[in-house]
C-alpha cells in the first residue's frame, strides 16, 4: 500500500528556540495531516482492490470513493484539537458537457442535534446553502476556489476534464494562539488539496479498473461463444461425417454388389439398388447444397428468383416428396389449404425448400400419429403451418433452434446436421417473412412459415440456370439423324456414363481427355455440340473456349460446360468465357438431353446474339 508522508528528518524542528511549544504543535499538526492522508490512501485503495475484485456498477463503485473521501476528510478534521472543528465536506460532480454541477454526497455533521447535512458556504458575493442533490453553478464553485483561503477543489484527471469538485464549509477560527491561525487554514488547505488529488487518481484508476473489466467480461462472453460454436461444429462435422459416410456406404455397397462375380440379382432387385444409389445421391446432393446456400447467405450471395406460384402446387409437391418417408413410420399427412390462396410471389425452389425442411423435421421427431401443413391467409401474409404429434421441444432448446448446428438429441441418435432451420429461417428472411415455433414437451409442435403474399418481382437476380435438381422430366426424342458430339472431359468415369447415355439418345460421341487430343479431334471431326469439361490435365476449359472463339473454323461450334463449379459468379464467368450453356456436376442427364438436343442445331451469330437455324 502505498504511503505518503512529508515528515521532517527526526531532529529538524528540534531547536533552542523559547517558542518550544509552538514547534511541538506544529509537529503535531505535520503528523496530523500525514496521518489523515495516508488513511485516506489507505481507504482508497481498499475501494479499488474491491472493484478489481467484483464487476460493480460504474456509479456504485464512484460513489463509494467520494463516499469514502468526504468521510475521511471529516473525520480527520473532527478528531484532532489541532484541525479544524464544525465542518462540513461535500463533493459536487460535474455532469459531461453540462454548465452546472450537482451536490453527490455531504459528510454527516458532528452534532447529534444537528439539521439534515448541508454546506453552507461563503462567496465574495453571496452565501450558498448547499443540500443534497442541490445544483451549483460552475461560476460559484470557481469563486470558491479562487478566493484567497480556497473553499473547493476541482477533480481534473490528465488531460485536464473536471470531473467534481471537493468543497469544506468551515466555523469560523477561534483560538488563542493567533499563530496557529494561519498555519492551521494552511493545514487546511494542504489536506484538501491533496485529498483532492488522491479522489482524482483514484477515480482514474477506476475507470481503467472498469474498462479493464469491461474489455476482460467481453473478452470473457467472446471466448464461452467461440467455445460453445467450436463444440457445435465439431459436432457438425460429426454429424456431416455421418450423414455422408452412410449415404455412401448406401452407393458402395449396392455397386459392389451388382458387380460381384456370381450374383445375380433379379431385374427388380437390380432395380431397387439403383433406386437406392439414387436416393442417396439425391440426399448426399442436398445435404452439400445446404451447407453452400447457407454460406452464400451469409456472405449475402445468394440469387432467388420470384415467380408467381401456383400455392396448392407447391404444396402437393413437398408432400409427394414425403409421402414415402410418412409411410414408411406409419404416419398420417394431412394437408389443407384456404380456398382463398391461389398464388404467391416466391422462389419456387427455396419456397419448396423451407416446406420439406419443416416436413422431414416433424417426421423425424413424430413416431406415431400425424403430421400436417395448413395454408391460411394472414391480412397481406401467408402462413405455412407445419404440424405434428411427435416428442415436442423444451423451451430451454426452443431459445437455440435456429441457430447453426444446433440438434435436439433423439433417444434413437440425431440425425442431419443441424443446418436445416437455420437455412429455412434465413430463406423466410430474404422473403420479407420468418419463422416462429410453438411447442410443448409430449405435446407435438407448430412451426408456422409467414412469408408475404406479393413480392416486388425481379429483387434478388436470376437464380442460377445450372443448378442441379434432378429432372423428372421425359427424355428427349430421338434425333432423326446421327449427330456428332465431341466430349472433352479429364474424368474417365464420367466421361464412360456420359457416353453411354448420349449414345443411348442416337448421338454419336467422341471423348478426348485433354487440350491436345480436342484439337486433333477437330481436324478430322465437325461436332454439332463439344461438351467442355473446365479442369483438364493440360489446359484450362475456358481458355479452351476463348481460343474456339478466335479461330473462324471452330468459332460457331456450341460448347457447353459441365463442370463442378458451382460457387456464385461460376456460371457467369463461363459464358463470359464465350460457352453457350452451362451445367453443374452432379449432372442432371435429362438437363444435359435437353441442352445438347437445344444446340445440336447449328448456331448462328445474328447480330452478335445466338440463333438456331436447322442442320437439315
Amino acid at each position: 500500500m502505498q504511503q505518503y508522508s512529508s515528515l521532517p528528518d527526526q531532529n529538524s524542528l528540534i531547536d533552542a528556540t523559547p517558542k518550544l511549544l509552538t514547534t511541538i504543535e506544529q509537529l503535531s499538526a505535520q503528523l496530523w495531516l500525514e496521518s489523515s492522508l495516508n488513511q485516506l490512501q489507505s481507504r482508497l485503495n481498499d475501494c479499488l482492490l474491491s472493484a478489481c475484485n467484483t464487476v460493480p456498477q460504474p456509479e456504485a463503485a464512484q460513489a463509494e470513493i467520494l463516499r469514502t473521501v468526504v468521510n475521511e476528510i471529516n473525520s480527520a478534521v473532527h478528531s484532532s484539537n489541532l484541525a479544524l472543528t464544525e465542518c462540513a465536506v461535500g463533493i459536487a460532480m460535474c455532469q459531461p458537457q453540462e454548465t452546472v454541477a450537482t451536490v453527490c454526497y455531504i459528510s454527516r455533521s458532528p452534532s447529534p442535534n444537528s439539521q439534515p447535512l448541508f454546506l453552507e458556504v461563503l462567496t465574495a458575493e453571496k452565501k450558498l446553502l448547499l443540500r443534497l442533490q442541490e445544483v451549483i453553478k460552475l461560476e460559484d464553485l470557481q469563486q470558491l476556489e479562487n478566493q484567497q483561503l480556497p473553499s473547493a477543489w476541482r477533480l481534473a484527471d490528465d488531460s485536464g476534464s473536471v470531473m467534481g469538485w471537493l468543497i469544506i464549509a468551515t466555523a469560523p477560527l477561534s483560538s488563542d494562539h493567533e499563530s496557529l491561525i494561519e498555519s492551521q487554514a494552511q493545514l487546511r488547505s494542504q489536506l484538501m488539496a491533496r485529498s483532492a488529488k488522491y479522489c482524482t487518481t483514484a477515480l482514474v484508476q477506476l475507470r481503467h479498473i472498469l474498462s479493464w473489466q469491461q474489455q476482460y467480461q467481453q473478452l470473457s462472453n467472446s471466448n464461452q461463444e467461440l467455445e460453445r460454436t467450436n463444440q457445435l461444429k465439431n459436432q457438425f462435422l460429426a454429424n456431416t461425417s455421418h450423414e455422408i459416410r452412410t449415404l455412401l456406404n448406401c452407393i458402395t455397397v449396392p455397386v459392389y454388389m451388382l458387380l460381384t462375380p456370381g450374383f445375380e440379382p433379379t431385374k427388380e432387385s437390380q432395380r431397387n439398388y439403383l433406386n437406392i444409389i439414387q436416393s442417396s445421391g439425391k440426399h448426399l446432393l442436398a445435404l452439400i447444397n445446404d451447407i453452400l446456400d447457407l454460406s452464400k447467405i451469409e456472405a449475402n450471395q445468394l440469387e432467388v428468383k420470384w415467380e408467381t406460384l401456383d400455392v396448392r402446387f407447391v404444396c402437393d409437391s413437398v408432400f409427394a416428396l414425403v409421402k414415402e418417408k410418412a409411410a414408411d413410420k406409419g404416419l398420417n399427412l394431412r394437408q389443407e389449404i384456404n380456398p382463398d390462396i391461389t398464388t404467391l410471389v416466391a422462389d419456387d425452389l427455396r419456397l419448396k425448400q423451407m416446406l420439406l425442411n419443416l416436413l422431414l423435421n416433424a417426421l423425424k421427431f413424430t413416431s406415431e400419429g400425424s403430421v400436417g401443413l395448413e395454408v391460411v391467409l394472414e391480412g397481406v401474409f401467408v402462413h405455412f403451418t407445419v404440424w405434428d404429434t411427435g416428442t415436442g421441444i423444451s423451451q430451454e432448446d426452443q431459445v437455440q433452434l435456429f441457430q447453426r448446428y444446433f440438434q435436439i438429441a433423439k433417444a434413437d441418435g440425431v440425425e442431419g446436421t443441424g443446418l436445416g432451420l437455420a437455412l429455412t429461417q434465413k430463406l423466410a428472411q430474404i422473403h420479407g417473412g420468418s419463422v416462429k415455433v410453438e411447442s410443448e414437451v409430449d405435446r407435438g409442435s407448430r412451426f408456422t412459415l409467414i412469408l408475404p403474399l406479393n413480392q416486388e418481382v425481379g429483387v434478388g437476380g436470376v437464380e442460377e440456370a445450372g443448378e442441379a435438381k434432378f429432372s423428372s422430366s421425359p427424355l428427349p426424342l430421338t434425333p432423326s439423324s446421327s449427330v456428332d458430339i465431341l466430349l472433352v472431359e479429364n474424368d474417365l468415369p464420367n466421361a464412360d456414363l456420359m457416353q453411354i447415355y448420349l449414345r443411348n439418345l442416337g448421338y454419336q460421341v467422341t471423348w478426348v481427355e485433354n487440350a491436345a487430343q480436342m484439337w486433333e479431334a477437330l481436324r478430322q471431326l465437325d461436332p454439332a455440340v463439344i461438351l467442355m469439361d473446365v479442369y483438364l490435365a493440360d489446359g484450362n476449359g475456358l481458355n479452351l473456349v476463348q481460343q474456339l472463339r478466335e479461330h473462324g473454323q471452330y468459332r460457331t461450334i456450341p460448347v457447353i460446360v459441365q463442370t463442378a463449379m458451382a460457387m456464385k459468379g461460376d456460371r457467369e464467368t463461363c459464358l463470359a468465357a464465350g460457352v453457350n450453356d452451362y451445367i453443374s456436376k452432379p449432372i442432371d442427364l435429362p438437363f444435359l438431353a435437353s441442352l445438347v438436343a437445344k444446340y445440336s442445331q447449328a448456331p448462328t451469330l445474328v447480330d452478335g446474339e445466338w440463333g438456331v437455324e436447322s442442320r437439315e
